[in-house]
């Protein structure tokens, strides 16, 4: 990873490509989507501050783990813009997801635990089948797939269609 000397306070897009990792085009999503800024020269080149290294970092954590952009940019608002987020600043963030994450854990372990139960042929039918329709109480009933009539329905359709 190449390094940037002290004595530079501002990274062109390449230079926080280079050293973040991320694509030159992620970063410009990242601005548009308002979860990294930079300012403009008389040039109209980017330029970024070199928090942005750290923001960056977070968002392509966040990410990995699922987290939605749109929370991810709630979080980063809450940053202050006058210095660098410090370990305390990263923990209160992220401690806000915990909950989310530890279900989408579960969410991941059942899938895990049960995907052997599942053939996916899609019937949703299954007698245990706790992954795509947990509560089927017609699967207990019936076995395949099956055209669920409306209520209602069978007075609308056409007496040919009727059976």
């Amino acid at each position: 990873m190449p390094q940037i000397p002290e004595k530079i306070h501002e990274l062109t897009v390449g230079q926080l490509s280079a050293r973040s990792g991320a694509a030159v085009s992620a970063l410009h999503f990242y601005e548009s989507k308002g979860l990294i800024k930079s300012r403009r020269t008389p040039g109209n080149q980017r330029r970024y501050s070199r928090d942005t290294l750290r923001r960056v970092a977070f968002i392509r954590a966040a990410q990995r783990v699922g987290i939605p952009l749109a929370t991810i940019r709630e979080a980063l608002a809450e940053l202050p813009e006058e210095r660098t987020p410090t370990r305390d600043d990263w923990a209160h963030l992220s401690e806000a997801w915990r909950t989310e994450l530890d279900e989408r854990i579960k969410q991941l372990n059942r899938l895990r635990d049960h995907l052997t139960d599942c053939i996916g042929c899609g019937c949703l039918s299954l007698d245990t089948c706790v992954l795509s329709n947990p509560d089927d109480v017609t699967g207990e009933r019936l076995t395949g797939s099956r055209l669920m009539a409306e209520p209602g329905a069978a007075k609308h359709r056409p007496s040919a269609l009727r059976g």
